[in-house]
């Protein structure tokens, strides 16, 4: 059965009157004549069999009806015309992969291990956004980004990367010249993002009762390993972002073992991307290097 829907040229115009006010100026917008738009603004009344707008002077003004259609039909124009150019740059938006990730766990796992991903794939350019939240990501438009969670987010996919272990280690030039080594004299650096790291890595490694002071605190890990490099204070951090430092002596790990986190890294991105091929193949290549 044949749709009951005006021409496009008709709704193009009614929208560019609208939103203008006046023939002139929307004929102008269109790349139109006077006379075409006000042909087609006359048309589309008389499909709908209403009168869409007053004529006042030099200027139309929109009745109830024509308030009412104008904003139902605005974000089905836009929709549509989103939907359009999307199709027509396909196989361009499969090319390019936005890929979110969170500062440290990029510069110190990710992307060293990149290389790999673009050798086997040349035909996909990375695109790399950093920030903190899902949020951020979202903001950013990522296609796909390393979230530290449970893996439990709305309209979203998760697959696990990688777990995480995390330990309290120090510079050693703070022990140097102590009998005894007690994490209670020592400030603890903390993460605003990470606000029970302290408790859970006290709580695995057996110490639920020390009680040591407070010190700074800091939005992101670089920073904060940083910070225990200089000998501000004792830092519980992934065991990963210091594993070179552990390795070479400069930080040290005196006062327990490393504890497994509650949460993870997971790759996550919205359901609606799942069936791109750029994010797909990501998503294969990370969770085998992951394992």
């Amino acid at each position: 059965m044949k749709r009951r829907i005006p021409s496009l040229v008709a709704l193009e115009c009614f929208e560019q009157v609208m939103k203008t006010g006046q023939v002139t100026r929307a004929a102008e917008a269109l790349n139109l004549t006077q006379s075409a738009v006000s042909r087609q603004i006359g048309n589309l009344e008389e499909f709908v069999r209403q009168p869409l707008f007053r004529r006042e002077r030099k200027r139309l003004l929109p009745t109830d009806a024509g308030k009412q259609y104008a904003a139902a039909i605005t974000p089905m124009l836009a929709g549509l015309e989103n939907e359009t150019l999307r199709l027509i740059t396909w196989g361009a938006d499969d090319r390019v992969l936005t890929l979110g990730l969170l500062p440290t766990f990029g510069s110190r796992w990710l992307i060293p291990k990149l290389g790999k991903f673009t050798s086997a794939h040349p035909d996909i350019q990375l695109n790399i956004v950093t920030g903190l939240t899902p949020s951020d990501f979202k903001a950013a438009n990522a296609d796909v980004a390393i979230q530290y969670g449970d893996g439990n987010w709305d309209g979203m996919a998760a697959h696990k990367v990688v777990a995480e272990d995390v330990i309290a280690v120090v510079a050693p030039s703070l022990l140097r010249g102590k009998s005894e080594v007690r994490i209670e004299d020592y400030d603890r650096l903390l993460m605003s993002t990470r606000p029970t790291a302290w408790a859970e890595w006290l709580a695995g490694a057996g110490l639920e009762g020390a009680n040591s002071r407070g010190g700074a605190q800091f939005e992101n890990f670089t920073m904060m390993i940083e910070a225990a490099r200089s000998g501000l204070g004792v830092a519980v951090l992934p065991q990963m972002y210091v594993a070179d430092d552990l390795a070479t002596g400069r930080l040290i790990a005196p006062f327990g073992p490393a504890v497994r986190s509650r949460n993870a890294y997971y790759l996550a991105y919205e359901d609606s991307r799942g069936t791109m091929k750029k994010v797909q193949a990501f998503r294969d290549w990370l969770t085998a290097l992951g394992s």
